[in-house]
């Protein structure tokens, strides 16, 4: 009897140490590594973007539209004097890096102007299509729904008294939204190397950078 229960505690000592280390191991794989980035921030758990209605010189702009394929959203404003058309133009690279690419792979740029008050669509659409023609543009008159919009996505703006008129702060960030809808990355511009924030220099980002990722994500990458 002895003999027998010794041999079943060392069989059962055995099989449990053979699981731990099979747990350990798979603990230790972690989840299959994704595409190596430079200039996208992947989050671990991409977010769903509630639904929403935008408004472009083409029609309403909402979830189904950019269901499918990979967006860049930015939010600015026509009027705006340094960082939107600076981002923009970087963009127009990426842009251009993308023609190549299979539509259904091709990434987008979305630009959302946060001030409607001035920004028709129909403005909007020319100032945007200006920097590359394939730039979706849109805008909401309903501030509660831009704000709800912008928010959804952890990008901010506020209107700024300026003398008589007013200028618009808000995010130089642009997020990434992937085929579903989810906001699943962030590109945050960068001072060049010397250069401090006040210094009057604006914040860029490697368009070709953000080409290769976007087109790693996209699965268009060679």
């Amino acid at each position: 009897m002895f003999n027998r229960t010794f041999l079943l505690v060392i069989v059962a000592a055995v099989f449990a140490g053979l699981g731990l280390l099979a747990a350990q191991q798979w603990l230790g794989r972690g989840p299959a590594p994704g595409p190596m980035l430079e200039a996208v921030t992947p989050y671990p758990t991409p977010r769903p973007v509630p639904p929403f209605e935008l408004l472009s010189a083409e029609g309403p702009v909402t979830t189904d539209t950019l269901r499918g394929r990979w967006t860049v959203v930015f939010i600015g404003f026509v009027s705006c004097p340094d960082v939107c058309p600076t981002t923009l133009t970087d963009m127009a690279k990426a842009q251009k890096a993308w023609e190549a690419l299979p539509e259904a792979q091709r990434p987008r740029l979305l630009f959302v102007s946060i001030d409607p008050e001035r920004d028709t669509p129909e403005l909007l659409a020319g100032y945007a299509r200006h920097f590359h023609p394939a730039t979706l543009s849109a805008t909401q008159p309903d501030l509660t729904a831009l704000e709800t919009f912008t928010s959804s996505l952890s990008l901010v703006f506020r209107k700024v008294p300026l003398g008589a008129s007013y200028t618009m702060d808000h995010s130089g960030s642009m997020v990434v939204l992937d085929p579903e809808v989810r906001v699943a990355g962030v590109i945050r511009p960068q001072m060049p190397a010397g250069a401090t924030v006040g210094s009057g220099v604006v914040a860029t980002i490697d368009p070709q950078a953000v080409a290769r990722d976007l087109a790693r994500l996209a699965g268009a990458a060679p």
